[in-house]
């Protein structure tokens, strides 16, 4: 029964938050809309600082390993990410020339729906740096599903609260996706059904997890600090960022509404596993 709702919850979110960014960007996501990209960034830094902070850590911090530990695994989760995040950012420094990393800016790729309209394919470019893209999205999305199995073995609530805040911070980054291989890629239809197969890869970091908790006896509450690591640096190094801008009153009231949506929703559900 774990498994099989794993399976589910990791497609969900891996290509679930495909088809949403598409269905968003049909209906004119990418654009100044009332509901536009600065607040689904705002909605997922909230959610995953949530599930992170209220969810998981303390589901790790409930068990019988040492407290001094799991915060060692939550430091290290973090370095790890950095490092990993400035690999892809060196990679990726090496793929362009010159003038395109000037474009860039420090060489720095952003999937995500702000910074997608910077990239910029002369003719002749058609794929040129796609497959990269979708090489980082399917190592990604497969740490999504390792994560999001994690929260399945210890508890199905938190398993299906962990998958939700995936889903809505991959949601802003596959538009990002969308838009930058739409410009690199001749037919629409051949870069959601590519971004969809890296997404897919999600159920498959899902079933590696469920076979990995399983075999480390005890090694469940490190998994959730590295989960929890790997959200609050997304939310932190990543989305939050790029709400740091000099915007309007009501620009600014707008993002920390949405901000505190993500932290509630995730907080009210929490609360109501941990009353069940």
């Amino acid at each position: 029964m774990t498994l099989i709702a794993i399976i589910l919850a990791t497609l969900a979110a891996g290509i679930g938050s495909v088809w949403v960014a598409a269905a968003l960007l049909r209906l004119g996501m990418g654009t100044r809309q009332r509901v536009g990209p600065q607040h689904l960034l705002s909605l997922a830094a909230g959610a995953l600082l949530a599930t992170a902070f209220m969810h998981l850590l303390p589901e790790a911090f409930e068990s019988q390993a040492s407290a001094h530990d799991l915060f060692a695994t939550l430091l290290l989760g973090l370095v790890f990410f950095f490092l990993l995040d400035k690999a892809e950012l060196w990679h990726h420094g090496h793929e362009h020339s010159p003038s395109e990393r000037h474009i860039h800016g420090q060489g720095h790729h952003d999937h995500h729906p702000d910074h997608a309209h910077d990239h910029h394919h002369g003719p002749g470019q058609h794929g040129h740096g796609g497959w990269a893209l979708l090489t980082g999205d399917s190592v990604h999305c497969f740490g999504d599903g390792v994560l999001i199995a994690s929260a399945f073995m210890a508890d199905m609530r938190l398993g299906v609260v962990a998958a939700l805040s995936v889903l809505a911070h991959e949601v802003p980054h596959h538009i990002g996706d969308l838009v930058v291989l739409r410009h690199s890629i001749r037919h629409r239809n051949a870069a959601l059904l590519k971004v969809s197969l890296a997404g897919a890869l999600t159920a498959l970091g899902g079933l590696v997890g469920y076979y990995l908790v399983g075999l480390w006896d005890g090694g469940l509450p490190y998994f959730l600090a590295i989960a929890s690591s790997s959200f609050v640096y997304v939310a932190l190094a990543d989305l939050i960022p790029q709400l740091q801008k000099r915007l309007s009153a009501a620009q600014t009231l707008a993002q920390i509404a949405w901000l505190a949506a993500g932290i509630a929703v995730v907080t009210f559900v929490s609360g109501l596993a941990h009353a069940h």
